[in-house]
């Protein structure tokens, strides 16, 4: 990934941020047969006394990827937070001078590590319980596996196959209008506003004001 400096974001409380509020990712793979993108909701979990970080999923048991690749292959596992157009239109010094074009801005992270796929039932229903709370939590009511009959959900467990990535490097790129002057920014601000892109114009504000 291309990163000049004015972009990188190195807070890792940020990155995991990132990864928590949008955690629908990219998984790209090589094996022999080539490379291999599969798409996937991912469950960060943080040891904080241990200083480790391991993202956990899972596939269907058809999906060829963990008879592509073996434990503790090498992966890519990249988190797309916001993103959008933004036109030179936006600056205000574009009347001065004009020497503007347009762009884009975007956050993204990218996560290198090592890839294990889990077959217990026990660890597979960890993993599926960590992700129903996860994207239950906002429901009036959230559903929980014990809802389901024992029987069933052991019976859907024996299609899928369980993921874990043990991260190796976390990498953020935030291209947030940080090389704009001040007046500009704002003015990208207020554009996103216009258009209804309130979560970019909010992470450029944030910039903006930090």
């Amino acid at each position: 990934m291309f990163l000049p400096e004015i972009f990188v974001e190195k807070d890792l409380e940020k990155l995991y941020a990132l990864i928590q509020d949008y955690p629908f990712a990219t998984l790209i793979s090589h094996s022999d047969a080539g490379l291999d993108a599969n798409h996937l909701p991912f469950k960060l979990l943080l040891d904080k006394e241990n200083n480790t970080a391991v993202l956990v999923a899972h596939i269907a048991k058809d999906n060829s990827l963990h008879t592509q690749i073996e434990n503790n292959a090498d992966v890519l596992v990249i988190f797309q937070g916001e993103q959008g157009y933004i036109s030179p239109n936006w600056y205000p010094t574009k009347q001065q001078h004009h020497q503007h074009v347009p762009t884009w801005n975007y956050q993204v992270v990218h996560v290198k590590g090592k890839i294990s796929f889990l077959h217990d039932e026990k660890a597979l229903r960890g993993i599926l319980a960590k992700l129903t709370r996860t994207h239950e939590a906002k429901q009036a009511k959230p559903w929980k596996m014990s809802d389901a009959p024992n029987e069933y959900i052991a019976e859907e467990l024996k299609g899928i196959v369980g993921i874990e990535v043990q991260i190796e490097n976390i990498t953020g790129k935030f291209k947030l209008s940080q090389n704009r002057e001040k007046i500009d920014a704002l003015g990208v601000v207020a554009g996103l506003e216009q258009q209804g892109e309130q979560g970019l114009a909010k992470a450029v504000q944030q910039y903006i004001e930090d």
